[in-house]
């Protein structure tokens, strides 16, 4: 969306289903001005149900069969909330989330797929196939443990529909394949007396000759009633396959190592307490437009029933979803009738056999196995993926944007006229004070004289007695779209300045440029960003105790962070000693990682464990740090890791001995994606001039292989890591802590020795492979 549009309307998805990545792909071809969309989900892929099996079976890598809904967001100019939503408040309209506060919507849509009931004895042991994303890690796993410990499988799948029975044959096809013992055994189970019991009696015919002569046991009329754990199997590898379990029918009781789940479907209970009108078995129920029993709700896919069509839960449904969905989303905004949709009664189902081919049935016509089918399947799906791949195309231009909402802009003032109104800035810090007092009622903090709640000019702060007042500021534009993770990234990124000089947070004021939409869109973004900033403060003892507000054109935020310190325990830069280990705290890469982001190169995944380390607090590791000996520390952050140990030897060289560095280049941790988007020479604008650290360097970056982990030497960091200097002997039981404390990339990068020569000033910092 243009950013100098002021936000009027949210309309808000929850799921990224295959309904909703439909519509977003159309919203990022028409936009609708002052509409800000916003997408939550719990995973950064969403994997598409008909490529599946073929990932199963090993015909598709991870991205093949992905949708990668931060790459589609950022197509659509659509937030995206990493995180589970938990309920509805209908009332208020807003989405409540695991993590984040509440998210406003003026129009909602819910896509959030179904998942397996469950609901037998030993539930917990089984393997359901949805949601898919937590099965296909569950399945990766399984696959991981089999290529270092190959064995023999024996395995169960309950559910004889397309789904169960093409994930036999998958199975059986990866297994087949796998390194010796090969294949496995593999019992399909079926409740009733008919397997597809709703297509032609030439499927059913066909599937049974391939089972048969895939050797995949079929056990009709079996209903699973419990799972139960037989004793574990002894063996001398922690990560070999567990004890088998019991999967029990009233007829027998058959053991195996895993049990597959690929029957019925429930729907996530929250949907049943949110107010909406549901089906008998929880579903979300829908008129013809896709509109659910309140005006401003919309459902499709699995979590939908039409009340007039329901059909079974199929992918098939919810992509035929997905442009009605879009059409009448487009036209609730803009005040228009609905359109509606009916789905149809008899539909193509193209089951593959995990050998490169395929059966097709619809209605008494049934064709296959055949290798032409599967390959018309595989183009199909491939051209149904290629619709969300970036295309720079798609960008519109703003003439073409229609209807009531592209009415002509208010111009904005300067100056003082800039700021955030003043009943905008009291309703979202209420909220916030009011969320801090449910939170930690009880915090009050004597140092804080007036604070957010006295309404003065400024905040008037007591500093304890005999400590030091470490202050900081850090301001920069939005690395992401999510408000609240970025309250929380900018929150650890200025409080890495106070832990890496052994301070402790005191209290914060905070600077905030809003882009121009509505006071109530403006109160909203403000307490969401204001809402990631106090969540972090309130996990170390800190306050947020003022700050300003202001419009711009994009959103920002900057933080000034107070710390006090024993003067005793000041960590300054300049004291590296000869006889110490340097130990950086978390990995590499969050440089090279967003300005790919930027161009539109960057996987979702890698943001996400960006973003993680991101918002991973260095304050537990600063302690461990200081406990075992720590004399010299500084947080890795714009001028790279190289760049700011220069800083380091500089100092030390200016009020000590001078020392000499050598830095491991091997040894440098990477964020995951950090080492493809270095390759591809994806770098951060500020790279260049970081890299006029350089001439430190012997030898030169030009001589080091491969050439771009040079680069990550160079690499700006957000809210990165501590870089500490500890003695030699307490290396090992330091980093050893750290990975106890959850900072698993810590490493020790580099080791400090004597100036050789009688150097008076800073010695070239080596690099060894």
């Amino acid at each position: 969306m243009n950013a100098s549009t002021p936000i009027a309307h949210d309309l808000v998805f929850i799921g990224g289903g295959h309904s909703h990545a439909i519509a977003l792909e159309q919203f990022a071809m028409n936009p609708l001005p002052g509409v800000r969309l916003t997408l939550i989900t719990d995973v950064a892929h969403t994997p598409y149900s008909g490529m599946l099996p073929g990932y199963v079976a090993g015909l598709y890598d991870f991205d093949e069969c992905h949708i990668d809904l931060w790459a589609l967001c950022q197509m659509a100019g659509a937030r995206l909330i990493l995180d589970r939503a938990v309920g509805l408040d209908l009332a208020q309209q807003r989405v409540h989330c695991a993590q984040h506060p509440p998210i406003a919507f003026d129009l909602l849509s819910i896509d959030i797929g179904s998942t397996p009931s469950t609901h037998i004895e030993g539930a917990e042991h089984l393997i359901p196939v949805k949601p898919i994303s937590k099965f296909l890690a569950r399945w990766d796993a399984l696959m991981a443990r089999l290529t270092r410990h190959p064995q023999a499988m024996k395995l169960a799948i309950a559910g004889g529909g397309a789904g169960g029975i093409e994930l036999a044959f998958s199975i059986e096809a990866r297994l087949r394949r796998q390194p010796a013992p090969k294949g496995a055994e593999i019992h399909l189970f079926q409740r009733g007396t008919k397997i597809l019991p709703n297509r032609a009696p030439l499927m059913r015919q066909r599937i049974r000759q391939q089972l048969r002569r895939r050797r995949i046991t079929l056990h009709l009329g079996q209903e699973v009633t419990a799972i139960r754990p037989t004793e574990p199997k002894p063996t001398p590898q922690q990560d070999s396959p567990p004890g088998s379990l019991r999967i029990v029918t009233p007829q027998q009781a058959l053991t195996c190592d895993a049990v597959f789940w690929v029957t019925g479907a429930s729907a996530a209970p929250w949907l049943g307490q949110s107010g909406l009108e549901t089906d008998a078995a929880g579903f979300i129920t829908t008129n013809d437009g896709l509109q659910s029993s309140h005006p401003k709700v919309f459902a499709a896919g699995d979590v939908a029933t039409m009340a007039n069509y329901p059909r079974p839960k199929a992918g098939v449904f919810a992509v035929r979803q997905g442009l009605p969905l879009y059409e009448n989303l487009r036209r609730s905004l803009l005040g228009e009738p609905l359109q509606p949709f009916r789905p149809q009664k008899q539909f193509l189902i193209l089951v593959g056999t995990g050998d490169g081919e395929a059966i097709a049935s619809r209605g008494p016509f049934v064709l296959g196995p055949s290798k032409r089918l599967w390959q018309w399947k595989d183009h199909i799906d491939r051209q149904f993926m290629a619709r969300f791949l970036p295309d720079e195309a798609m960008a519109a231009d703003a003439s073409t944007l229609e209807g009531d909402l592209a009415a002509p802009q208010p111009m904005y003032c300067s100056g003082c006229g800039a700021k955030v109104g003043g009943a905008t800035l009291s309703a979202a810090l209420q909220r916030v004070q009011a969320d801090l007092a449910q939170t930690a009622p009880s915090h009050e903090d004597s140092r804080i004289v007036l604070g957010l709640d006295a309404a003065e000019d400024a905040a008037v702060l007591q500093p304890p007695a005999g400590q030091l007042w470490v202050q900081t500021v850090d301001y920069f534009p939005a690395l992401i779209d999510d408000p609240f993770r970025l309250g929380q990234i900018t929150a650890h990124h200025g409080l890495n300045d106070l832990w890496a000089m052994g301070a402790t947070p005191h209290s914060v004021l905070a600077i905030a440029t809003l882009p121009h939409g509505t006071p109530a869109k403006q109160e909203e973004l403000l307490y969401h960003l204001l809402s990631g900033v106090t969540a972090v403060l309130a996990e170390v003892g800190a306050s947020l105790v003022g700050g300003h507000t202001i419009e711009g054109e994009s959103l920002a935020l900057g933080l000034t962070c107070n710390g006090t310190v024993a003067p005793e325990h000041l960590l300054k830069k300049s004291g590296l000693r000869a006889g110490q280990a340097l130990i950086l705290t978390k990995a590499l890469g969050t440089g090279t990682l967003f300005a790919a982001a930027q161009q539109g190169q960057a996987k979702g995944r890698w943001l996400e464990g960006a973003i993680a380390a991101m918002i991973q607090s260095n304050g537990p590791a600063a302690g461990c740090l200081r406990r075992y000996g720590a004399t010299a520390c500084t947080d890795v952050t714009g001028f790279g890791l190289l760049g700011h140990l220069t800083e380091m030897t500089t100092a030390t060289a200016r009020q000590s001995d001078p020392v000499q560095v050598t830095l491991s280049l091997s040894n440098l941790p990477l964020l995951p994606g950090a080492a493809d988007t270095l390759a591809q020479g994806r770098l951060s604008s500020l790279h260049p001039q970081n890299q006029a650290a350089a001439a430190q360097l012997r030898p030169p970056p030009e001589h080091l292989s491969p050439p771009y982990l040079a680069d990550l030497l160079f690499d700006p960091q957000a809210a990165g890591g501590l870089l500490a200097a500890v003695p030699e002997a307490n290396a090992e039981a330091c980093l050893a802590a750290l990975w106890e404390l959850g900072y698993d990339h810590s490493t020790i990068v580099g080791r400090v020795q004597a100036a050789s020569g009688g150097s008076t000033g800073p010695s070239p910092i080596t690099i060894k492979m």
